[in-house]
C-alpha cells in the first residue's frame, strides 16, 4: 500500500470516530440536550448502548439495522453520516500526504509554506465535519444551532490567524503607494519616509473579517428585501451565520461559489416538488441543507472556479 494509501485510511478512519460523535450532535443539538451526558441510547426502548454496537458503520450492519434490546429500526443515517465524513477526512489527509511526501513536497517546505498548507487541510476537514452535521440538522429540523454555525465562524477565523502568523515573511504584503510621499498640511504635517504598506499577515486577517461580515450582509439584505415586499421572514438568521461561517473556512469567493450552488440546488429542488405537487409557493425548504452542500463544493472546488472566473477579466 502506496504512502498516500495509508494517509488516506487513517483520516477515513479518524473520520468514521468524528462521525460517530456528529451523530450524537445531530441528534441533541437542536433539541438544546448535551452531547454529554446521558450515554447514548435507544430512543425506542431507552437502554444504554453497549460499546461493542457503538462501532462505527460496523455494529449497524452487524445488527441489521435494529436495537439490540428491543429490535427498532436504526436509521441508515448514522451509517451514512460516519461514512461521509470519513470520506471527506480520508480526502483531507491526502492534503497532508501532499505537503510531505508527494514529489513536489520538497519545494514546498524551501518556500516555508508547509505549515499554512497543513493549515488549510485542517480547516477543510473541520469545515466539512460542520457543514455534514448542519446539512443533516437544517433538513431533519429546519434548525441550524449556534453551537455548530458560531462556533464554526471563531475556528475558521483562528485557524486563519495562526496560518497568516505563519507565512513567509513578505508573502502578500499590500503596498499602498508606490510612487509618491503621503503629505499632511495641517499643522504639524509631516513628509512620509517610505512606502505605506499592509503586511500580509494584516492584510490576511482583515480581508477574512470583511468576507465573514461581507456575506453575511448579502443574505442579511435579501432577508430585508424579501420582508419588505412580502411582509413575512423567507429566511432564518441562521442562513446568514451559516454563509458567514463558510465565508471563515473558505473566503469571500468560496462563500459566493457555495451560495450560488445552493440556490441552484435548491430552485431545482423546489421545481421538482412543485411538478409532483408534494409542495406549494408557500412550503418552506431546508435553504441551509442547500448552502452547506455548496460549501463542501466550494471546499474542494471553489478555488478553481474564483480563478477560472476571473481570468476573463485580466
Amino acid at each position: 500500500m502506496s504512502t498516500a494509501s495509508w494517509f488516506e485510511l487513517v483520516g477515513f478512519l479518524v473520520g468514521l470516530l468524528f462521525g460517530s460523535f456528529l451523530n450524537v450532535c445531530i441528534s441533541r443539538l437542536p433539541e438544546h440536550e448535551s452531547v454529554v451526558k446521558p450515554r447514548s441510547r435507544c430512543p425506542g426502548c431507552g437502554h444504554p448502548i453497549r460499546w461493542y454496537d457503538n462501532v462505527p458503520v460496523l455494529s449497524w450492519a452487524v445488527l441489521r439495522a435494529r436495537c439490540r434490546d428491543c429490535g427498532q429500526r436504526i436509521s441508515w443515517r448514522y451509517p451514512a453520516v460516519e461514512l461521509a465524513v470519513g470520506v471527506w477526512f480520508a480526502m483531507s489527509a491526502r492534503l497532508v500526504w501532499r505537503v510531505w511526501f508527494a514529489p513536489e513536497a520538497e519545494a514546498v517546505r524551501q518556500t516555508g509554506s508547509a505549515i499554512p498548507l497543513m493549515l488549510d487541510a485542517a480547516a477543510i476537514a473541520a469545515a466539512g465535519f460542520l457543514l455534514i452535521g448542519l446539512i443533516v440538522m437544517d433538513w431533519r429540523t429546519k434548525r441550524l444551532p449556534d453551537a455548530f454555525t458560531l462556533t464554526g465562524i471563531a475556528i475558521g477565523f483562528g485557524l486563519l490567524c495562526v496560518q497568516a502568523g505563519f507565512n513567509p515573511s513578505g508573502t502578500g504584503d499590500v503596498v499602498l503607494n508606490t510612487t509618491r510621499q503621503w503629505r499632511m498640511s495641517s499643522p504639524g504635517s509631516f513628509q512620509a519616509r517610505g512606502n505605506v504598506f499592509l503586511t500580509g499577515t494584516e492584510a490576511m486577517v482583515l480581508e477574512r473579517v470583511t468576507a465573514i461580515l461581507g456575506a453575511a450582509l448579502i443574505l442579511l439584505v435579501i432577508r430585508w428585501t424579501y420582508k419588505a415586499l412580502r411582509g413575512q421572514q423567507g429566511m432564518g438568521l441562521g442562513d446568514v451565520k451559516l454563509l458567514a461561517m463558510i465565508a471563515a473556512f473558505l473566503g469571500f469567493g468560496g462563500a459566493l461559489v457555495s451560495f450560488f450552488v445552493g440556490v441552484m440546488a435548491a430552485t431545482i429542488y423546489a421545481l421538482v416538488l412543485l411538478a409532483t405537487r408534494r409542495a406549494t409557493s408557500k412550503s418552506k425548504l431546508p435553504f441551509g441543507s442547500f448552502l452547506g452542500a455548496g460549501g463542501l463544493f466550494a471546499a474542494m472546488a471553489g478555488q478553481q472556479i474564483v480563478n477560472w472566473y476571473l481570468g476573463f477579466w485580466r
